[in-house]
């Protein structure tokens, strides 16, 4: 049976994945900036995207799927938060890092998923505070930096030059 809404997504979940899963995703749409929305992608799961509404060209790896800026999921034992928005700003990975770090629980992440069974290893302050401080335009900005130069033409955008002082 396809998924096609974030009750649905959490209705297909074990009880004790829904334990964890669910207020993850509260902490996310209290914090979630204006301009961004929740769907569940083209997997299955929840996610929160920048709109074709706000950002007609779509994701440069397929046009057809909003930009993606998080998303949760739930596999077997494990659950995994991906935080596309890390993964295009490394300045804001350091500090989501440094923050999470601090509150003495271990981060288990790639470059842009962070991996955990229950709720008590995820730092949902941390989590909330990092939501809440990239506005869709801000991230939006990085993340057109990030795509490369030949899927930015495609796209119709192509990046300007950078060019380096000194």
């Amino acid at each position: 049976m396809a998924v096609t809404s974030a009750e649905a997504y959490l209705d297909s979940l074990t009880e004790a994945q829904r334990r964890v899963i669910e207020p993850v995703r509260d902490v996310i749409l209290h914090h979630l900036p204006e301009g961004y929305e929740e769907c569940i992608s083209r997997y299955g799961t929840l996610s929160y995207v920048v709109p074709h509404s706000r950002c007609p060209d779509g994701y440069h790896c397929n046009p057809e799927d909003p930009v993606p800026f998080a998303g949760i999921s739930a596999k077997r034992k494990k659950m995994r938060l991906d935080l596309f928005c890390l993964y295009v700003d490394p300045a804001a990975k350091a500090r989501f890092v440094e923050a999470w770090s601090a509150t003495g629980k271990t981060l288990d992440m790639g470059a842009s998923c962070v991996r955990f069974s229950k709720l008590e290893d995820v730092a949902l302050e941390v989590l909330g505070e990092t939501v809440g401080s990239i506005p869709v335009d801000a991230f939006l900005e990085k993340y057109e930096a990030s795509v490369p130069k030949s899927a930015a033409k495609k796209r119709g955008r192509a990046r300007p030059a950078v060019t380096t002082l000194g």
